[in-house]
């Protein structure tokens, strides 16, 4: 029996750092009609091997058959996909908010408190504020700050690390005694 219910998957995908592969990687999944909800790129803990940490709202099937895809396209050395609870997870979010609103009272200074946010820089017309967080603590701050007044606002893709020590290290050296037995 298939799984039929839509949840949130974080699909981490080592590879090789070649151009052209995330390319590939994004026309599999949106082929399928199916919305990247956020897609972080980065160095591994590996040298020479990159990490994609890609966020998806599907069902278990379909994550199954997509990281069976992703599996088989040259330069991947393997994809995974976690649920929530079996990864940690955060994004970063900047926020850019008129400076003058800090001289109007303490409004801006509880609001970055209430938050655990932190101030990065202030400049004569705006001040730049940082949250790191899941997506629903970004949000709330982002909609205090609208009440304010809010000049620029940008936020990352999700970052992961898996709560299980790391598979990849696990499938290569499998791999690596596969072909020393053949």
């Amino acid at each position: 029996m298939e799984n039929k219910k839509i949840e949130l998957f974080t699909l981490i995908v080592f590879t090789e750092n070649r151009s052209g592969l995330l390319s590939r990687v994004v026309g599999l999944i949106t082929r399928r009609k199916i919305n990247i909800e956020t897609l972080t790129v980065s160095q591994s803990s590996m040298e020479g091997v990159h990490r994609f940490t890609i966020v998806l709202e599907v069902t278990e099937d379909v994550v199954e058959k997509i990281v069976a895809q992703i599996d088989k396209q040259v330069d991947v050395l393997k994809a995974f996909y976690y649920r929530n609870k079996e990864i940690v997870y955060q994004e970063i979010a900047l926020y850019k908010v008129a400076a003058e609103a800090m001289y109007n009272g303490n409004k801006v200074e509880k609001l970055i408190r209430k938050h655990n946010a932190r101030i990065l820089t202030i400049e004569s017309k705006y001040i730049v504020v940082e949250k790191t967080g899941h997506e629903r603590e970004i949000e709330a701050l982002l909609s205090e700050f609208r009440k304010i007044g809010i000049y620029e606002f940008v936020r990352s893709g999700r970052i992961a690390i898996v709560k299980e020590m790391e598979r990849l290290n696990k499938y290569l050296a499998a791999r690596d005694l596969e072909l020393l037995e053949k």
